[in-house]
C-alpha cells in the first residue's frame, strides 16, 4: 500500500517536471509579447535615433555583428550604430588599442575608444543602442532575459562550462547586466551568466527586467 508521504513526493516530482518542461513554451510566449510591446512603445525613440544617425554620420543606421547563440549557432545581433563606419579597421590598425581591448574583456574604457561617435557615446550610456535587439528576440535568436550575447572569441572564457553556456539563448538583459555590467570582468562575469540556469523562472525574469530598467535610468555600469 502506498502511503500519503510517497504520494506527496510523486505529486511534487510531477509538478516539477511539468514546470521544467513548460518553461521554454511560456518563456518564448513572453519573449514575443514583451518584444512587440517594447518595440511599439519605443518606436518614437527608434525613429528619432535613426534620423540623428542618418544626419550626423550617414548610413547604415544599424550595426550587425556575429554573436554566439544557443547550441553554438552564430547569429547577427542588431544594434543602433554607435561607432564609425570603419570601426573594425580602426581597432585592428592600432596594436596598443587592440591589446587593451582584449585585456579589458573585449571593451575599451569610456572616452578611450576611438571607434565610438559622439552620439554613439550617448546611445551607449543610455543603453538606447540596444533597442533593435528586440528584433533578434522576435526572430528567435535571443530571449528577453538570458546570458549576455558574446562574440565567438569570448567563448573560451567559459572553459569547461561552455556546454552549459551554449544551452541558453542569449538575452537582451540578464544577471550580468543587473550586477554591474561593464564593471564586472571575467571570470566573475562567466559565473554570473551561468548562475541563471539555477535561478531561471518567470518571477526571476520579471525581477531582472525591473532591475534592468532601474539600472538603465541610473546609467549604472554602461559603457
Amino acid at each position: 500500500m502506498v502511503d500519503s508521504k510517497t504520494v506527496e513526493q510523486v505529486t511534487s516530482w510531477n509538478k516539477s517536471v511539468i514546470i521544467e518542461r513548460s518553461f521554454p513554451i511560456w518563456k518564448r510566449t513572453f519573449d514575443i509579447l514583451f518584444s512587440i510591446f517594447a518595440l511599439i512603445i519605443t518606436s518614437p525613440f527608434t525613429i528619432l535615433i535613426s534620423l540623428v544617425i542618418l544626419i550626423t554620420d550617414g548610413r547604415p543606421v544599424t550595426f550587425k555583428q556575429k554573436r554566439i547563440g544557443r547550441d553554438g549557432e552564430c547569429f547577427d545581433i542588431i544594434k543602433f550604430r554607435s561607432m564609425c563606419k570603419n570601426a573594425e579597421e580602426v581597432l585592428q590598425r592600432d596594436p596598443k588599442i587592440l591589446k587593451k581591448y582584449v585585456e579589458n574583456d573585449y571593451k575599451l574604457p569610456e572616452g578611450e575608444d576611438p571607434r565610438v561617435t559622439k552620439f554613439g557615446s550617448f546611445l551607449r550610456k543610455s543603453s538606447l543602442d540596444e533597442l533593435p535587439q528586440f528584433m533578434n528576440v522576435l526572430k528567435g535568436d535571443m530571449s528577453v532575459v538570458g546570458p549576455r550575447p558574446i562574440v565567438p572569441v569570448e567563448l573560451e572564457e567559459y572553459a569547461d562550462k561552455k556546454s552549459l553556456f551554449l544551452s541558453m539563448k542569449p538575452g537582451v538583459t540578464g544577471v550580468w547586466q543587473v550586477s554591474g555590467r561593464s564593471n564586472i570582468a571575467y571570470p566573475e562575469r562567466a559565473y554570473l551568466e551561468l548562475s541563471y540556469l539555477d535561478k531561471k523562472s518567470f518571477l526571476f525574469d520579471v525581477i531582472v527586467i525591473f532591475k534592468t530598467i532601474f539600472k538603465v535610468l541610473k546609467r549604472s555600469g554602461a559603457y
